[in-house]
């Protein structure tokens, strides 16, 4: 062979090799307030390319043609702002250069502050390109998950059990749609600042197992996952479960319970189709007048039940803390039957098989003259500007740093988007919620929003007395109107971190 032609050849197959820890050119981008890298951070050249930080808030730069230059990066992320230069541009020219560095401090606009992705492909990919540790066992792909939806958690057995809804894999766009079960060291044992490992229920394909075996077409979604116990003192982990056409009808309601044997839900009672009362989002514990109950969120922290297996099972033990009529539901604005005292005195009372108000009814109610907002628990407003804040979900729990009831809610923005998330307090869970202030947005990008939905409080992963405490959301583009997906990050699970402490929330306390 020519020595030209050789060299040629050997040069190909240099190029073709990956590149080496050494030929990148590492980019971390911090918080100015921490010094914590920050998660989905995106760096857009002025080609249109865009790289995103993995959960340590590190991009591995390697492009042919662009190394050994100086290269202009637009810097931003939802929460967060980048310092804008003389001509109103956020970004910076970064020199390129194989095995060299750069920090960039970012301000952060959120209060509460972003952690790192809990799924999905990808999570430390920069990292571990760049030839650094990564915090978790499994930091590129683990059970083959590539997205998921909304968490539920319970303890069960002396363990911590992470359930998922939809969950899609690597080798095909469908993926399983029965939940996905995954458990973790107990919470005293877990580090909340640094992330877990999740040990997924796996079938033979590596993939995620599906959590329900029910017959029939259709997903199926749990909620308000709770442990309880017996008469004879025995743990039973047990939810309410939809099988349904997606967002669409409902096949079929019920409880299933949990199989320790096999490792799976497996259904125990039938439900009537769309009952007035079912469990809910997620439970939280109080004793209220003596009596220990299981409280859930629809949106509001307004459902209760007595907390024992059998008055888990039975919706006829169920009661919404409403102002409807004893027995009745709401239809319409003008045939709502609020109940209502001699006086004219809006009655709001725990009553069984009747639904609460939702924020959609209420306002309506309001805007037709049949009900003043003060007039209800729920008058959750803007801190600073007296704007309601219209719920879609929420999670509440006890706050023993606050001493009060701490809620984590959703704002739905109408159809197009759920990615505002609030703070508020309140003395007891059916409030009143007033005061609420905004600690996470995604909306601050133009044109560019995104949603955040299922905010979930995991009071069991507290600090320093409840000062500190950490929330899991879904992040996916759905329901926002913005086509475009963010790389590795879209359709799954992030964590933050609020510290109470912090003076803007004080409006609230």
């Amino acid at each position: 062979m020519k020595p030209l032609l050789l060299a040629i050849l050997l040069a190909l197959a240099c190029t073709a090799q990956a590149a080496s820890p050494a030929d990148y050119f590492a980019i971390q981008v911090v918080d100015d307030q921490t010094g914590r890298g920050v998660p989905m951070v995106e760096l857009r050249s002025t080609s249109s390319a865009s790289y995103y930080t993995d959960s340590n808030g590190l991009i591995a730069f390697y492009e042919p043609g662009l190394m050994d230059k100086s290269v202009w990066f637009d810097i931003a992320s939802d929460g967060y702002e980048y310092p804008a230069n003389g001509f109103g541009l956020r970004g910076a020219a970064l020199q390129i250069k194989p095995g060299g560095s750069a920090t960039l401090k970012i301000k952060r606009v959120n209060i509460a502050q972003r952690l790192y992705r809990i799924t999905g492909q990808g999570i430390y990919r920069d990292t571990i390109l760049l030839g650094r540790k990564a915090p978790i066992a499994e930091p590129l792909i683990n059970a083959q998950v590539t997205g998921q939806d909304g968490i539920l958690n319970a303890i069960f057995h002396d363990k911590l059990y992470w359930f998922y809804g939809d969950t899609n894999k690597l080798d095909f766009p469908l993926g399983n749609f029965s939940m996905t079960g995954a458990t973790t060291d107990l919470p005293d044992k877990l580090d909340p600042d640094k992330g877990f490992d999740l040990h997924y229920f796996t079938a033979p394909s590596g993939f995620v197992r599906p959590m329900v075996h029910i017959d029939g077409p259709g997903v199926v979604w749990l909620y308000g996952v709770v442990t309880v116990k017996d008469e004879t003192g025995n743990d039973h982990m047990v939810a309410y479960f939809e099988r349904r056409k997606g967002l669409e009808s409902v096949y079929e309601d019920g409880f299933v319970e949990f199989d320790d044997a096999v490792q799976q839900f497996h259904k125990i009672r039938a439900c009537p189709l769309t009952p007035p009362i079912q469990p809910a989002g997620y439970p939280f514990r109080v004793k209220a007048e003596g009596v220990d109950y299981i409280y859930f969120n629809r949106p509001y922290p307004m459902l209760r039940v007595r907390d024992d297996y059998k008055s888990y099972l039975d919706l006829s033990d169920y009661e919404s803390f409403t102002c409807l009529k004893p027995g009745t539901q709401y239809e319409n604005k003008d045939k709502a039957q609020l109940d209502r005292d001699a006086t004219g005195k809006l009655l709001w009372a725990w009553k069984k098989n009747t639904p609460m108000l939702n924020p959609a009814e209420q306002e309506e109610l309001i805007k037709a003259g049949r009900m003043k907002r003060e007039e209800s628990p729920m008058q959750l407003h803007d801190a600073a500007t007296a704007k309601p804040v219209m719920l879609n979900n929420c999670s509440c729990c006890w706050n023993a740093y606050r001493k009060r009831y701490v809620m984590i809610g959703c704002e739905s923005m109408g159809a197009t988007m759920l990615g505002e998330i609030w703070y508020a307090e309140a003395n007891s869970p059916q409030g009143p919620w007033t005061k609420a202030i905004k600690i996470i947005t995604h909306a601050n990008k133009k044109n560019d929003p995104h949603d955040f939905y299922n905010p979930v409080q995991h009071s069991f992963l507290d600090r320093q007395n409840g000062q500190i405490i950490y929330l899991e959301g879904s992040y996916v583009n759905t329901f926002s109107g913005n086509h475009h997906p963010t790389p590795y990050y879209e359709y799954n699970q992030q964590m933050y971190r609020l510290d109470l402490a912090d003076p803007r929330l004080s409006p609230c306390h």
